[in-house]
């Protein structure tokens, strides 16, 4: 026999019972996540005329070319690089991982848990700190944020990859598998195949990231455009600072469209 329906005054009461607990200890959670943050606004009004002179000495940018303006294209088209080597280089381990780590393609769960593991590993490390293990490694330079997000990157987009699979039409595969075909030939011929728009779209989107994190990693020695802004901010030359924020947006904007305008394509 099924189990008697809670009348519905008494269901109504639950509900309301468990959002209640649930608004409380939100609300509990802000305040503390406010007292360990030492979030305090009151200290940007105070703050207010400090931040006036930084942009007295921000405005206007200086676009002297030889000097500012020329260094700063070469170093944004660096961090270009960085994000497009990051983002391209990552695709085979990746690849790789993501088949070991879905439940629809890997060989055995011992492999699954395995892959599981290395991709929550190079997800959980941020890529500022793969620059930093590897600028110890291989010095200050572009090729070490190129290594700091194949790293990350073969973590996130292993994960998103994995998961798309999982979530793949499983029909075709059925039928392969029926018709004698090997775990491989199952994945290499059905599941990859049904889900190439969705990897598409994700790598894409993981580029769009990369550029950006780029410039994060030329803070810490990197390569990049970043290093510039680090060396400005440094030297208190805010008005160069500004020009290399002026032309890291103009990418920005520029990789946003390219990428949009693929993704239309594909769709």
């Amino acid at each position: 026999m099924s189990a008697p329906a809670l009348p519905r005054a008494k269901r109504q009461w639950t509900r309301t019972g468990t959002m209640a607990t649930a608004v409380v200890v939100l609300i509990v959670l802000h305040v503390i996540a406010l007292e360990s943050t030492e979030f305090k606004p009151a200290l940007l009004v105070d703050g207010a005329q400090g931040m006036g002179r930084f942009l007295a000495d921000a405005f206007p940018p200086d676009l002297d070319w030889e000097k500012v303006l020329k260094p700063s294209l070469e170093a944004t088209l660096v961090t270009l690089w960085i994000g497009l080597l990051g983002t391209s280089l990552s695709i085979p381990t990746a690849l790789l991982l993501a088949a070991l780590a879905s439940e629809t393609t890997t060989p055995h769960p011992v492999v699954y848990q395995a892959a599981r593991a290395v991709l929550s590993f190079f997800r959980a490390v941020p890529d500022v700190v793969f620059a930093l293990i590897f600028v110890t490694a291989v010095g200050l330079g572009p090729f070490a944020g190129v290594l700091a997000l194949i790293c990350h990157n073969t973590g996130v987009m292993g994960k998103l990859w994995a998961e798309a699979m999982e979530e793949s039409d499983q029909g075709p595969v059925q039928a392969l598998a029926s018709a004698g075909a090997s775990k491989l030939q199952q994945t290499f011929h059905a599941n990859i195949p049904l889900v190439v728009p969705q990897f598409v779209g994700l790598l894409l989107y993981r580029f769009d990231v990369n550029v950006r994190s780029s410039l994060v990693l030329g803070l810490v020695g990197a390569g990049g455009v970043g290093l510039l802004i680090n060396q400005a901010i440094k030297s208190f030359q805010f008005d160069q600072m500004l020009t290399h924020i002026i032309v890291v947006l103009v990418l920005i904007v520029v990789v946003d469209q390219a990428s949009a305008l693929i993704r239309r394509r594909l769709a």
